[in-house]
């Protein structure tokens, strides 16, 4: 009898067509109806995959993006300063203080016209008698031959500057709020620092 069970149970899991074909039919079924197995799942997780990937590359050109841009803003504005090297403009700013000025050329634009500087104005000049660009100021406006000059002194020494100066030799003015100078007080510290003067 149990020889019989045994064998009947062997005809009934293999040989019954019906449940085959119900196990079958199921099987089908399940490919077309079972996300997880006709692939649709896997498609939507790719998708979502690829979302994601772009989000994060269009979050990272952001990011290049401000960052070139704090650079390029970062340099324009040091193109408009200016560090003080010595004390011949004191008590008005110090060694070491920096100045915010406008540029007679810049990138091709001009700031102001050095013509048209006036008794007072503070600028920045290369001088025929210092080898690096001098901040004086104007102190009085003369004309030879039809041709403009400057006195320039700086507030702290006792005579002019050795030189008339010519409008052309003038490249910067220091910005004023006002009548003061717009100064950043002893920022410029670290420049002098690193440049050793």
């Amino acid at each position: 009898m149990n020889k019989k069970k045994q064998v009947n149970k062997g005809r009934n899991k293999k040989n019954n067509p019906a449940k085959n074909k119900k196990k079958q039919v199921n099987k089908g079924r399940n490919k077309k109806n079972n996300p997880f197995k006709n692939g649709s799942l896997d498609k939507k997780n790719n998708q979502e995959k690829k979302d994601n990937s772009d989000k994060k590359d269009m979050e990272i050109y952001k990011e290049i993006a401000i960052y070139a841009l704090i650079i390029i803003v970062g340099l324009l504005v040091a193109q408009h300063m200016n560090v003080v090297v010595s004390e011949s403009m004191e008590p008005v700013f110090y060694r070491g203080d920096i100045v915010v000025v406008e540029k007679t050329n810049f990138i091709g634009i001009n700031e102001f016209n050095p013509e048209n500087v006036n008794v007072g104005d503070i600028v920045v000049y290369n001088a025929e008698w210092f080898p690096n660009p001098v901040i004086h100021r104007v102190i009085d406006k003369t004309s030879i031959n039809g041709t403009t000059y400057f006195i320039i002194k700086g507030d702290n020494n006792e005579l002019p500057d050795p030189y008339l100066v010519e409008p052309s030799q003038i490249t910067e003015r220091v910005v004023t709020i006002g009548e003061i100078p717009f100064i950043i007080p002893k920022v410029g510290y670290i420049t002098l620092w690193l440049k050793g003067l």
